[in-house]
């Protein structure tokens, strides 16, 4: 947090058959994999570009109540669309905010389109976990981080914290009825 890259918006990639955006996607897949995380945009790696990649492993998605797993994706010069006005608050980390979680509303039914590595177009609707990792990635983008889409900041806390009195999950569970992800660990790995 704090870099400059991470603040600003990300380029449009030109070519995504060019191969500094493949040898790109290959970093930033061992370097999520390494981290546990469940998605990670290029800026992220400090390159200013429109890349990135996510899944919902099959056991997170049903832990989450998603329909399916999502395999790897990957994401070039991504568009979200909202299919829907309702939010719902969960449990964000982030590899660029280490150690703390925050409570987020997240649109809870979304389009996602953009381009393949190999330049086919990629379309899909999301829901859920799905859904919410798709936007935080996308904000990556922008140069948007969580805590810049919080509406209580009193729900911005050290994850052991949460983890070690549960500090928030009440606000969090309660609110409007509309959490799927209150389980603290359970977006540990939100990128």
């Amino acid at each position: 947090m704090g870099h400059p890259v991470l603040r600003r918006p990300a380029e449009d990639v030109a070519d995504p058959t060019a191969p500094e955006i493949q040898a790109l996607i290959e970093d930033m897949m061992e370097t999520m994999e390494d981290a546990d995380g469940a998605g990670l945009a290029a800026p992220q790696v400090h390159v200013p570009l429109r890349v990135v990649i996510f899944h919902v492993p099959g056991e997170r998605a049903e832990d989450e109540g998603d329909a399916e797993a999502v395999p790897l994706t990957v994401l070039i010069n991504p568009l979200i669309e909202p299919l829907t006005e309702e939010k719902a608050l969960g449990w964000e980390g982030c590899l660029s905010v280490p150690g703390l979680i925050g409570a987020v509303p997240r649109f809870t039914h979304i389009r996602y389109s953009g381009l393949a590595p190999d330049g086919s177009r990629i379309e899909r609707v999301a829901e859920g976990f799905h859904a919410r990792v798709a936007q935080h990635e996308c904000d990556h983008l922008d140069g948007i981080l969580y805590p810049q889409r919080m509406t209580d900041l009193s729900l911005l806390m050290f994850r052991e914290e949460l983890v070690r009195h549960g500090a928030g999950r009440a606000d969090v569970d309660e609110d409007e009825g509309e959490n799927e992800d209150a389980d603290p660990d359970a977006d540990e790995r939100v990128a």
